[in-house]
């Protein structure tokens, strides 16, 4: 038994669109070595070990379409590396990780399978390749196998390099809108569409966030006077420089009070409801660890905390708080007390995707201060049935957003607008938050940039909110999209120049082009790079430049099948052959059909909104035209092409040339007067030609532009 084993050849991070599925993967070549003649089925007590360490792979539904069609194939028999596929994609979703795609496919060599699946990071996934290997020859040998401390290394590197919930979530409402989203480091910063339409969120700070607008808000006493001035509630306090200054400052305005650092956030070191002397000069001790400006000493107001986001100046969500403490057994510790009745909440932990922290007084001083002042360590047994407070804010938990008055959600948008937040976390305290302000105690007590979204997202009571959806909609208003013109062009020697001469059409038009071909890199008609860049790295770099408007792009094989498409979706595709097949074998390409089934993405990429142009005279790409969501325009030498013919009687488009003429044909090209363009001579690449006017139609260059454009050329 312990010869069989599956080898990992080589792996590839296909960082978009490729010939598996329009997202990003890693797709692993292994070698299956002898398990080949033993499929599953002929495997001693494997599907049992199997189910034991995964029983989740019971709800895959892998060729049958439904939970246990997986499990059955184990049963009946099937091989190695398409159970490496199915235990990949489990680890991910043991690790929080939905991703529901994979594929195992046979190569030309026997034994040697492609293995693909996908995975929001390459780090993540890798780790989870490795981890299914071990996993799977565990399962083979009968040998031990350590699932949860293999769950924690993945953990750690999705908690490392995957995106924080926050960021996530509005990447999901971005999605639904198709949006594109480009992430631009391992943390959270993203940009959401391309080229000059593009915006971009760090977390749930947007680009439209004023930077100004944050320094106000990091300054709390700045950000509390502002909010004053302009008639916002807020509590009476001042800045105490020393632990003595605090003091004095709570006499004067009244006990209790609240000690919180000038600029902290997330409600590291305050403390809340303080009257004496000593409580107050350890608070203010504990806020100037936390603060880098200082300390401000505040008047204590009675309420509910509340957590109110303003996205856009209009109320997306309001979570309501709750103070959290224990009750005493007469033989617990206060620690043990909060491991068994706070920290067993599902909502708590350590990682990003938990709304709420563990509670440890030991790192925690501001709960351990809370405590003490009520006479505990966190080593004391408490009293049978005594309650403890544990905690007074940074607890916000409940969904309220439909209890909210109309006059408090005023407020609370008017705060937002005087800090000048486009999406701003108010925290707002009052009695009763479905009443009118007057007649309450109420107050807002701080404004956030960048707040946190998972307790909308993920509260403990109440409606989860959909709050990215808000944001991406302050971003792209009504049918925005952050979509600019992205051009792909592929083909054999016959489109060679296609590339800069389409640039240079477009950019007689206006277009602030970026043009990434195997002549190089250019960005508005500067060379960037003279060393051939069609590729991914290159594209990518036209997307993120906001000074483009449009993309155009040389799309190889070879670009498909080792990195994937910088982008997701085209708004045209010209497409003139396969191209030559020489050089493939390294991906496993040998034939015409394999051949075809790659070159097929670029025209599967083509928008509804969108055109491609194929070339009619090349038998192998006529299937192309039932694979796109736009329009098709054929191009052809001549216009007797019996499928042109069809294709224009049926309302299609065309271009085709006769008489040394360039005739566009269809209803669209009647109705436009696309006049034929005359060329002075036979073009050289009679091929290209045709696919730039067939270009500049589908670009909506006017004609007599485009004619003037070919006319110079040709």
């Amino acid at each position: 038994m312990t010869q069989k084993r599956l080898v990992v050849l080589r792996t590839m991070w296909l960082d978009g669109p490729n010939i598996w599925t329009y997202r990003s993967c890693i797709e692993a070549l292994v070698d299956i070595q002898e398990l080949e003649q033993f499929p599953s089925n002929l495997l001693p007590g494997f599907y049992e070990r199997l189910t034991a360490l995964l029983p989740g792979l019971v709800d895959h539904r892998c060729g049958i379409g439904e939970p246990g069609g997986f499990l059955l194939r184990v049963r009946e028999g099937t091989y190695a590396a398409h159970m490496l596929e199915h235990i990949v994609i489990e680890l991910h979703t043991l690790a929080g990780l939905e991703v529901g795609f994979g594929k195992a496919r046979m190569t030309s060599k026997e034994g040697v399978y492609k293995m693909v699946f996908r995975t929001p990071d390459p780090v993540v996934g890798m780790a989870c390749l490795e981890a299914g290997v071990r996993l799977l020859h565990a399962a083979i040998d009968g040998t031990d196998y350590d699932l949860q401390a293999e769950l924690k290394v993945i953990k750690r590197h999705c908690d490392m390099h995957g995106l924080g919930p926050s960021t996530q979530h509005i990447l999901d409402a971005a999605y639904a809108r198709r949006i594109p989203i480009v992430r631009l480091n391992d943390g959270n910063l993203v940009q959401l569409g391309h080229g000059n339409k593009q915006q971009r969120i760090w977390t749930a700070e947007t680009s439209k966030t004023s930077a100004i607008a944050e320094g106000i808000a990091a300054d709390k006493d700045l950000c509390k006077e502002l909010l004053a001035q302009c008639g916002v509630p807020v509590p009476e306090g001042a800045f105490a420089k020393t632990a003595e200054r605090a003091w004095e400052i709570a006499q004067e305005i009244g006990l209790p009070v609240v000690v919180k650092p000038v600029d902290g956030n997330q409600g590291r070191g305050v403390s809340l409801e303080l009257e004496k002397q000593s409580d107050i000069e350890k608070a203010w001790a504990l806020a100037y660890e936390e603060s880098y400006s200082g300390v401000i000493v505040e008047k204590f107001i009675r309420g509910a905390e509340h957590r109110v986001l303003v996205v856009n100046y209009q109320v997306a969500a309001v979570s309501r708080g709750e103070v959290v403490g224990v009750q005493g057994d007469g033989q617990s510790s206060l620690q043990t007390l909060i491991d068994q009745q706070i920290n067993t909440d599902p909502r708590r932990g350590e990682t990003e995707i938990t709304p709420l922290k563990t509670i440890r007084l030991a790192s925690n001083p501001v709960a351990s201060l809370e405590a003490q002042r009520q006479g505990y360590q966190a080593d004391s047994i408490i009293p049978a049935g005594t309650q403890v407070i544990v905690e007074r804010n940074s607890n916000a938990s409940e969904d309220v957003t439909d209890l909210i008055h109309p006059e408090i959600a005023r407020l609370c948008c008017m705060a937002a607008r005087v800090v000048g937040l486009d999406v701003a976390g108010i925290d707002l305290v009052c009695e009763h938050i479905d009443q009118s302000p007057k007649g309450q105690s109420l107050a807002v007590v701080e404004v956030n940039a960048g707040p946190g979204l998972l307790m909308h997202i993920k509260p403990a009571k109440g409606q989860a909110r959909n709050v990215g959806k808000p944001i991406i909609e302050s971003l792209f208003p009504g049918e925005e999209n952050g979509r600019i013109p992205t051009i792909s062009y592929s083909g054999g020697t016959e489109i060679d120049g296609f590339g800069p001469e389409l640039t240079e059409i477009l950019e007689d038009q206006g277009h602030r082009v970026g043009l990434a071909c195997e002549q190089g890199l250019f960005m508005n008609g500067r060379t960037i790079n003279k060393a051939p860049s069609a590729n991914w790295q290159s594209g990518r770099n036209c997307l993120i430049n906001k000074n483009l408007d449009t993309l155009v792009m040389q799309v190889k094989a070879s670009t498909i099948l080792s990195e994937g498409l910088p982008y997701d979706r085209a708004s045209l595709a010209v497409i003139t052959s396969l191209g030559a097949i020489d050089g493939l074998e390294e991906w496993d390409i040998l034939t015409k059909e394999q051949h075809f089934n790659v070159m097929r993405t670029v025209i599967d990429l083509v928008l509804s909104s969108g055109h491609a142009v194929v070339n009619a005279d090349e038998v192998s790409l006529l299937p192309l035209k039932d694979l796109c969501d736009g329009k098709v325009i054929w191009i052809s030498s001549t216009n007797s092409n019996p499928v042109v013919e069809e294709h224009v009687k049926n309302g299609g488009m065309a271009v085709t040339y006769q008489g040394e003429n360039i005739h566009f044909m269809g209803n669209r090209a009647e109705s436009e007067r696309r006049s034929p363009i005359p060329l002075k001579q036979p073009p050289q690449s009679l091929t290209k030609t045709l696919a730039l006017a067939a270009a500049g139609w589908a670009m909506d260059v006017p004609h007599h532009l485009l004619r003037a454009d070919i006319r110079k050329r040709y």
